[in-house]
């Protein structure tokens, strides 16, 4: 799986992605290419690099569950789009 940092900011933690109760989900992409293209969009929009981490399924999941941290499992079928810059 492969989730996004900012590029200058890694030891910062993943970006993550807030839902529509301004909640933080992190996304766990399955593809790297799905991945690629969602952190192209966010460059765009926020003006700011980001930096694909590929990381261990099980352990990635395992400890958002510890924490009681939101996450999304971005599967090559689902299209996610970043939210506009009013919305972060």
């Amino acid at each position: 799986m492969f989730l996004l940092t900012l590029k200058d900011r890694k030891d910062d933690g993943a970006f993550a992605v807030p839902d529509k109760y301004g909640q933080k989900v992190l996304f766990l992409f399955e593809e790297e290419d799905d991945a690629t293209r969602y952190a192209l969009m966010l460059e765009d929009q926020e003006e700011t690099e980001m930096e694909i981490v590929e990381v261990d399924d099980e352990l990635a999941i395992k400890t958002c569950k510890m924490y009681n941290y939101k996450y999304a499992v971005i599967t090559p079928d689902d299209i996610v789009i970043p939210p506009k810059n009013d919305n972060l």
